[in-house]
């Protein structure tokens, strides 16, 4: 599995088109084979920093699912959205890979199948 981790850098006056934007995608990740995890707003703190995260079962699904949107008209539609609003500054996308505790076991998902950089459990 890998998952994509989005920070937002977004226009703190364009909160409301910010979360119709990145609320809109939830049901397209999750069309075309994704599970999304949620998108979170700025709350206390930064009022201009926003993250989104979603899964696929591997990069080459990811990929897929970029090729996908490129033909998708609502995630046409939303990136239209951003670009109108100018709701969002930039953002990064970080890659990461989950380390899911095994409950029975006491060892991580990674170390059990091997993983890089992985200890045995004690």
């Amino acid at each position: 599995m890998i998952t994509c981790h989005l920070r937002y850098e977004i226009d703190p006056r364009q909160v409301s088109a910010f979360e119709e934007y990145v609320t809109g995608w939830i049901p397209i990740v999750n069309r075309l084979g994704g599970t999304h995890h949620g998108c979170f707003l700025p709350s206390e703190g930064a009022n201009d920093i926003a993250y989104a995260l979603f899964s696929f079962p591997s990069l080459a699904a990811y990929e897929t699912y970029r090729e996908a949107i490129r033909r998708d008209a609502q995630a046409r539609k939303l990136w239209r959205l951003s670009e109108r609003t100018g709701c969002i500054r930039r953002f990064d996308r970080t890659f990461l890979r989950p380390v899911i505790e095994m409950p029975d076991a006491g060892e991580s998902l990674t170390a059990k199948a091997g993983g890089v950089g992985t200890a045995p459990a004690t």
